[in-house]
């Protein structure tokens, strides 16, 4: 009889728990379901996935929670220490053209001074290419540019050559045709100063010929009629 009370006993202290159990599960679902309509349930506000320090870096970033406390560039290359006020954490960061390409996250003075001193060093290794290259690049567009300056440089003395050489046998054809000139000039000079002496001297001829006295005015003989002899008293009769 003890037995079958005791096993009674149990099976209403189980009953019991179930059904304390069932309600507990059932209490959401109810409070849920007298919730009034009209207002309805703000979804749950999901926290930002952050995946690595890269990308909580970039939102720390974005929001502006951290402070620039040093950042050296080298070349396209550059290195950031970064210090979050809220949270007393550091964050060392490589990038390159303003995409960060590592990260890593400290909470100690020193260790985060050491890994930006190695980001710099980094920077200035990753940039020694970058910068020869700029600078032969540079150079090989001074040294093209200098040989189109030559080139242009050269056909213009070659232009301003032939121009003098015509310039030359139009001077030289020039010469010839006054030195031509001169030779005819002589000629027509000697030949005028002929004439001018052959004048001169009929001139002079004449002139002397003028100035005689006894030119002046024609002889007796050679100027009066011949007259015939008067007849005399005697007349001769054959």
């Amino acid at each position: 009889m003890q037995e079958r009370k005791t096993l009674g006993s149990t099976r209403q202290r189980l009953l019991v728990g179930s059904l304390v159990l069932l309600s507990l599960g059932l209490a959401p679902q109810a409070l849920a379901a007298r919730a009034p309509k009209g207002e309805a349930t703000e979804p749950a506000r999901s926290a930002p996935v952050v995946r690595n320090t890269v990308d909580e870096l970039r939102q720390l970033v974005d929001s502006k929670q951290l402070t620039e406390l040093r950042t050296t560039y080298n070349g396209s290359y550059g290195a950031s220490l970064l210090f979050n006020t809220s949270t007393l954490q550091y964050y060392a960061a490589l990038f390159h053209d303003k995409d960060f390409w590592r990260v890593i996250k400290t909470d100690s003075v020193d260790n985060a001074e050491k890994v930006y001193r190695t980001f710099v060093q980094q920077t200035e290794e990753l940039a020694q290419v970058y910068i020869d290259t700029t600078r032969l690049e540079a150079g090989k567009r001074y040294t093209e540019n200098l040989v189109a300056f030559n080139e242009q440089r050269l056909r213009s003395l070659q232009q301003e050559a032939e121009l003098q050489r015509q310039q030359s046998l139009q001077v030289s054809s020039s010469i010839q045709q006054a030195k031509q000139q001169a030779v005819t000039l002589s000629t027509d000079l000697r030949s005028t100063h002929s004439q001018l002496d052959a004048l001169n001297q009929r001139i002079q001829a004449l002139q002397a010929q003028q100035g005689n006295p006894a030119l002046s005015l024609p002889t007796p003989e050679s100027s009066a009629p011949a007259i015939a002899p008067a007849p005399t008293g005697e007349s001769s009769n054959p």
